[in-house]
């Protein structure tokens, strides 16, 4: 099978998904729509007056989302840190081609995305999508300054939905089935955005809408001074998708100042909470007896006791009778555990002993810190901490005049509350000065995690009266760059010592690969019509893809558009081996074999599956003649190994 250099086919592998599931639906090859509908218990009608949300161009922005792109990811080391090593991807063009290449590597594999979009204000950048040609558009506007959408244009809202649903649509592929998204936005798309996020995510995936304080006072605005913004947060699937839980706060975790001396919990730290709770009421079954540890009998304040004195025994309570918060059967059950916490006490007044008496002793049950820590709290939809002046403050630590970002610990805060992000990618694809990229980077550091991220940036043009242009930076992906190899920097400095049981960790990742955003490295047919006089272009044609890899591209520029189409991730190691005089590149533990040299024969084909890799992939055009290229297709079959051909 040869590569053809396009991006994952969508409506290929949507409509094999359903052909899988409804066989019955396809008639000719084509989908009979009224068919499928009828076998989900959707029946036809002619009533047309349905709610829809719908706008000039959507249908147009839905195909352009499903239109296999014709880019590549070319790899750029000299800007990278730690290329060979790191986890990291910072990758530098416009996100929507971005998305689509990144679909077949990264289907349904990022645990949580971050986005900060243009709020529409009339004033910040709007994408201008080509719906004929992408990459010729995006070779365009790198070239080009930042653009407004003025309410004037007549289009404020549709050009702003026709940016976002396509994007929004190809992330949504991207999210694994316990993925969640947050999205900033103000309130002058928050509508639109919750009715797009609505259909493309499903209004039952909605989790919440967050508010921001951006900042406090001031003295803008007609009405109200807008001090708030909002971040919309939906899941792939909300039955997947854990509860969020924030950790314990440094004066929570300083009420529990008791120690455990003894037992399987011994050293642990715990808090303690009373067994009679004032206000409980009424509780059948709720009003008995408890053995002290010197033998004396303790109950709740009331009139009526149990006639036997004997640990567990209970008598129905009156209105004239208080409660413990437990059935004897759940006190003995934690007893047996360890959990409750005998206290002598000469102020245990909402208890007394079997003389009537107030008791010498109180009961509490033991609250672990650990165990509250795994559980953490459940956060607030309201955010006062971080507001946006923060985030200049630490560009400026960092030597980067740059004023339109997110604060670190905002981006920090809303991972933590995420539950198992350790290990997982964090994907931001409007990624702007790369805040994301610190705020993992930061996280990692605090918490021993190995969450790894995906930065995505148009590089687009800085304004020439800037600040960050009069520093050197003529476009954002350089601003971005910078601030994370100054901020990988530091946290180095700041984490150098080792701490012990840190020695079998894996050193902490500031390094990031860097890509950018091209045209394919392989040659694709010119098909514009050619007059009957115009033979020689005809033949030129021919004859120039007789090499199907283009002149000015590398080894390793095809080595990861292969690697991308293939379904491998853009992190996983490349090494290369020596193969009969002939370099090989070595993707991951034998995932790929890729061996770009001229004059292959059926020995170096033999050799290389020597190395057992699950597929090999070679230039059709480097073998020595057709009969070694057919040798190759028989060794490989034998020995179970796929060969591909670019």
């Amino acid at each position: 099978m040869k590569l053809d250099g396009m991006s994952m086919d969508l409506e290929k592998t949507n409509m094999e998904k359903l052909r899988a599931i409804f066989p019955e639906c396809f008639s000719e090859g084509k989908l009979d729509i009224d068919k499928l509908l009828s076998l989900c218990g959707e029946y036809i009608d002619n009533d047309f007056e349905k709610y829809k949300f719908e706008w000039k161009g959507k249908s147009e922005s839905l195909r352009l989302a499903q239109k296999r792109s014709t880019g590549t990811l070319r790899p750029c080391k000299e800007e990278s840190v730690n290329f060979d090593d790191t986890n990291n991807i910072y990758i530098e063009g416009d996100n929507l081609e971005v998305l689509k290449l990144l679909q077949t590597a990264y289907y349904n594999k990022i645990k949580m995305i971050y986005i900060d979009p243009p709020y529409n204000t009339g004033n910040d950048f709007v994408y201008e999508d080509d719906f004929a040609d992408p990459m010729a558009r995006y070779k365009e506007i790198t070239q080009q300054s930042t653009k407004s959408n003025p309410e004037t244009m007549g289009r404020f809202h549709t050009n702003w939905l026709n940016m976002m649903y396509p994007r929004l649509r190809l992330a949504a592929n991207l999210l694994r089935d316990d993925g969640v998204i947050f999205i900033s936005i103000g309130n002058n798309e928050l509508a639109n955005l919750k009715k797009t996020c609505d259909e493309v995510f499903g209004e039952e995936n909605c989790v919440g809408t967050i508010s921001r304080m951006m900042k406090s006072g001031g003295n803008k605005g007609q009405y109200f001074s807008p001090n708030m913004e909002n971040i919309l947060v939906y899941a792939k699937k909300l039955t997947e998708l854990e509860y969020f839980r924030e950790p314990l706060s440094d004066d929570t975790i300083k009420t529990y100042n008791h120690i455990e001396k003894e037992g399987a919990r011994k050293g642990e730290y715990f808090a303690i909470k009373g067994l009679c709770q004032p206000g409980l009421g009424i509780r059948p079954n709720q009003r008995y007896w408890i053995e002290a540890p010197d033998g004396t009998f303790l109950i709740p304040r009331g009139k009526n006791f149990p006639s036997i004195i004997e640990d567990g025994e209970k008598i129905l309570p009156t209105d004239e009778d208080t409660c413990w918060k437990w059935t004897p059967e759940r006190y003995f059950e934690e007893k047996a555990k360890g959990n409750i916490y005998f206290h002598k006490s000469t102020s245990a007044t909402a208890l007394v002993d079997e003389n009537g008496e107030t008791a010498k002793w109180n009961v509490f049950n033991k609250i672990w810190l650990s165990d509250r820590e795994k559980e953490g709290r459940v956060p607030v939809d309201i955010i006062t901490k971080w507001e946006n002046r923060i985030s200049s403050i630490e560009l400026k630590d960092l030597g980067i005049p740059f004023d339109f970002a997110k604060p670190v610990d905002l981006i920090k805060y809303l991972i933590t509350i995420v539950q198992n992000t350790h290990d997982a990618i964090i994907l931001d694809f409007f990624s702007g000065s790369a805040t994301t990229a610190h705020a993992v980077m930061q996280l990692n550091a605090e918490d021993g995690g190995n969450r790894r991220f995906i930065c995505v940036q148009l590089p687009e043009l800085c304004d020439e009266k800037s600040e960050a242009y009069k520093a050197g930076y003529k476009n954002i992906c350089e601003i971005g760059k910078e601030r994370i190899r100054r901020a990988g920097k530091k946290i180095l400095e700041e984490n150098t010592q080792v701490k012990l049981g840190d020695e079998e960790k894996k050193p902490l990742d500031v390094g990031f690969k860097v890509f950018k955003l091209d045209t394919s490295n392989l040659k694709i047919w010119d098909n514009t019509p050619i007059a009957d006089a115009q033979i020689d272009l005809f033949y030129k044609r021919m004859n120039d893809m007789i090499d199907s890899i283009k002149d000015d591209r590398t080894d390793i520029d095809v080595v990861y558009e292969v690697m991308l189409k293939m379904g491998v991730p853009l992190d996983i190691p490349v090494t290369y081996t020596d193969i009969n005089d002939k370099i090989a590149y070595v993707v991951g533990d034998m995932l790929l074999l890729i061996c770009l040299a001229d004059n292959i024969t059926a020995e170096d084909i033999e050799k290389m599956a020597d190395f057992a890799p699950a597929k090999i992939v070679c230039a059709e055009q480097g073998f020595t003649d057709d009969s070694a290229l057919s040798n190759a297709h028989y060794i490989l079959k034998d020995k179970e190994i796929e060969l591909k051909l670019v």
